[in-house]
C-alpha cells in the first residue's frame, strides 16, 4: 500500500494544505483568511498550523498591519512536494487494480 503522510493526512492539515497549495509560489494567505474559509476557532487553526510549521512544510510570518497583529501563512517547498506526494500516494489506493 502506498505511503501516506501522516501529518498531512489530518482532515484539517489536509484542508490547510489544500488551500496553501493552490496559491501561487509567491502568495501567502492571512490567519484570519484560513479561520473563516475552513470555519475553525483561533486555538484549532493554530495547534493545527504548529504542526505543519513544525514539520516544515509551511511558514508563519507575524507582522503588523496598521498597528494591528496579523499572521501570514505559505506553504514550503518541502511542504508542496509533501502534499504531491501525498496525493500520489491516495492516487495508488483508490486506482483500480486489474485482476487476472
Amino acid at each position: 500500500m502506498a505511503d501516506l503522510n501522516n501529518v498531512i493526512h489530518q482532515p484539517v492539515r489536509l484542508q490547510i494544505m489544500s488551500s496553501l497549495v493552490a496559491l501561487d509560489l509567491d502568495e501567502q494567505v492571512d490567519f484570519t483568511y484560513l479561520r473563516k474559509l475552513l470555519k475553525l476557532t483561533d486555538g484549532n487553526l493554530g495547534a493545527h498550523l504548529l504542526k505543519l510549521e513544525t514539520a516544515g512544510y509551511i511558514k508563519m510570518e507575524k507582522t503588523f498591519v496598521a498597528r494591528k497583529p496579523r499572521t501570514f501563512v505559505t506553504v514550503t517547498g518541502k511542504g508542496r512536494d509533501a502534499f504531491n506526494d501525498h496525493l500520489t500516494a491516495l492516487k495508488k489506493i483508490i486506482k483500480p487494480t486489474k485482476r487476472r
